[in-house]
């Protein structure tokens, strides 16, 4: 099964910044979410609770570890929102309330005529 993914120019951005090793990395997990689409889990992703249905990419290099936002927004389209270097053992709040923020932004730009 295919999936379609697009990326957001926030999280383009945000994965151009990203060492070499790094920034192939994340591409390799994108396209694990268009090839798997939501068959993909855990390690790869994983849905983060109580977040309107924001899931996160997965990635680590080493001792680097770094998460992209996404979620599914219509059949076989996924849409990658943002990301951040993780350097706590909890996802930041500020991180999922800054995409969050971004779908809705993303959505209503989508449904306008």
């Amino acid at each position: 099964m295919n999936f379609e993914v697009e990326i957001l120019e926030t999280a383009l951005s945000f994965i151009q910044t990203l060492s070499t090793k790094m920034q192939n990395k994340a591409f390799r997990a994108i396209g694990l979410l268009e090839r798997f689409g939501y068959q993909l889990h855990e390690p790869e992703s994983k849905t983060i609770a109580n977040a309107e249905g924001l899931k996160e990419l997965r990635i680590q290099f080493g001792g680097d570890i770094c998460r992209l936002f996404y979620f599914h927004y219509m059949g076989k389209i996924y849409i990658v929102t943002s990301g951040y270097i993780k350097k706590e053992q909890k996802t930041k709040r500020s991180e999922i309330e800054r995409a969050l923020f971004i779908k809705k932004q993303f959505i209503v730009e989508r449904s306008k005529p």
